[in-house]
């Protein structure tokens, strides 16, 4: 690839990983990147490293610039092991070097690596001179773990941003403009939807503070280098951590006998019918990744699940779980399914529901064994209502 700078002395010395396909439950069908940036200077700083089995990567690109034991500081802006995975075969090779983190990453190295290393803790507003620029550190706690921070280069109007503006995105190109906003997009929502939606309070706390830097490039530790889209990707932050949304419906279910199904497509048909975009999504054959990405700009969520041992069937509970830990807020929702002689899974999805914090429509709709064709009518009837409680937000 050749060596990859940012601007004069400041390059990507990160890895490629273009197998991943899992991501701690996040489906990453394009692979993903592992950025770590190195600033040559007076004094060399390198900020983060890569997962550990891409250590060699790093080190051959690091190499290609300067001999690894010249770095003098290792920037941890994040603990988990996807950005400090190599920070202990690095620091065998920089054995001088002084790592950098905030007071709460800094007892989780500890307690990670078990090293007694020379670190020196940082706060909101502390520098480091590097010689001809000063870098300077703002914690950005729950962005996405305690210890987070990011790194800004005044001098060069740099945020490496760590995991905000990230996305899983293996490509041979750095650079946004490279790519195309086209294919980038979606992949950013993908991953503000599945990693950081349940953050976005202090998301748009950060997103505040970063008003005031001046700042023409954005580095993240996932995917590509933002240069040319930046004002665009600031503006989706803030829709997406204010829980905007569109007048769009998402039906979301399983089906065991095909009987939930078909109340799926009538509430279907009544939403459509009202002029409101809607989306039928069958749990079993669309991955929660991609319905998560959907749910980010949906204002209504209707949930459906045949009844099994007087609860959800598992495809549906295991999607609950992973729904409600993302906390999506601002938004309808609905439990409807089929059942045989228990009809327990509506009440239990709505009970999920509402401890997400969805406003929910009730009662329940549920209906034995197969629905009839009135009843079906009654379905296609609350699709309407849905749409048009929708277009009232």
């Amino acid at each position: 690839m050749g060596k990859v700078a940012l601007k004069k002395d400041i390059y990507w010395v990160g890895a490629i990983d273009w197998n991943i396909r899992n991501f701690h439950g996040y489906t990453t069908p394009r692979g993903s990147t592992y950025n770590a940036y190195l600033i040559v200077d007076e004094k060399v700083a390198l900020i983060d490293t890569v997962k550990a089995p891409f250590f060699e990567e790093l080190v051959e690109r690091i190499q290609e610039i300067i001999p690894p034991d010249k770095i003098d500081y290792l920037i941890t802006n994040h603990l988990e092991l996807d950005h400090s995975g190599s920070l202990p075969k690095i620091k065998e090779l920089a054995k001088n070097a002084t790592i950098i983190a905030s007071e709460r990453c800094k007892g989780g190295l500890a307690r990670y690596f078990k090293k007694e290393w020379p670190l020196h803790t940082v706060k909101t507003g502390d520098t480091l001179d590097l010689g001809k620029r000063k870098l300077t550190f703002v914690e950005v706690p729950m962005v996405h773990w305690p210890d987070s921070m990011v790194t800004y280069s005044p001098s060069d109007k740099i945020l490496f941003s760590n995991d905000a503006f990230g996305q899983h995105l293996a490509t041979s190109k750095r650079f946004d403009d490279e790519v195309g906003w086209e294919i980038i997009y979606p992949e950013a929502a993908t991953y503000y939807a599945n990693i950081v939606m349940h953050l976005s309070g202090p998301i748009l706390k950060t997103l505040d503070q970063a008003k005031e830097l001046a700042v023409d490039m954005i580095a993240p530790s996932h995917g590509v280098i933002w240069r040319t889209n930046i004002e665009k990707i600031v503006k989706a932050y803030y829709s997406w951590v204010k829980f905007e949304a569109k007048e769009k419906a998402l039906i979301i279910y399983d089906t065991m006998w095909g009987s939930t199904e078909k109340m799926a497509k009538a509430m279907g048909e009544g939403i459509a019918e009202e002029g409101v975009e809607v989306r039928m999504m069958n749990i079993t054959q669309t991955g929660r990744t991609e319905i998560m990405r959907e749910v980010l700009d949906a204002k209504a969520v209707l949930i459906g699940s045949p009844t099994i041992n007087n609860g959800m069937f598992p495809t549906v509970a295991d999607f609950l779980c992973y729904f409600k830990g993302l906390r999506p807020q601002k938004k309808i929702g609905v439990a409807f399914g089929s059942y045989g002689w228990a009809g327990g899974a509506t009440k239990a999805i709505i009970e999920e529901l509402k401890a997400t914090g969805i406003e929910v429509v009730e009662p329940e709709v549920k209906y034995p064994y197969l629905p009839e064709r009135e009843e079906l009518e009654q379905c296609k009837a609350l699709g309407k209502r849905i749409a048009a409680q929708i277009k009232k937000q």
